[in-house]
């Protein structure tokens, strides 16, 4: 029952170069399952493209909407002044 010792060295090597395909194939799979999965890239994508917005816009523009929320009335009156003007310019022509 003794096997030849260049035999068995033979044997280890294909046995680690299976399993070193296999690990191969099982991030090859993944791969094409991360690029074949298009709703969960689009999901991905709309998260950058929320991140990049968010850092773009300046804090002070989110301010000036909680002061009109905050601040109706006033606001109100210098829309409602500001378009007077302008539809009273327009008459005028």
């Amino acid at each position: 029952m003794g096997e030849d010792p260049g035999n068995v060295s033979a044997v280890e090597d294909l046995r680690r170069d299976i399993d070193q395909t296999r690990a191969g194939l099982g991030e090859t799979a993944a791969a094409l399952g991360a690029k074949a999965d298009v709703k969960g890239r689009a999901k991905e994508r709309v998260h950058e493209i929320k991140e990049n917005v968010a850092a773009k816009t300046p804090s002070s523009a989110g301010q000036a909407g909680a002061a009109v929320k905050q601040n109706p009335v006033p606001t109100a009156a210098i829309v409602a002044f500001t378009a007077g003007l302008a539809i009273g310019w327009l008459l005028a022509r």
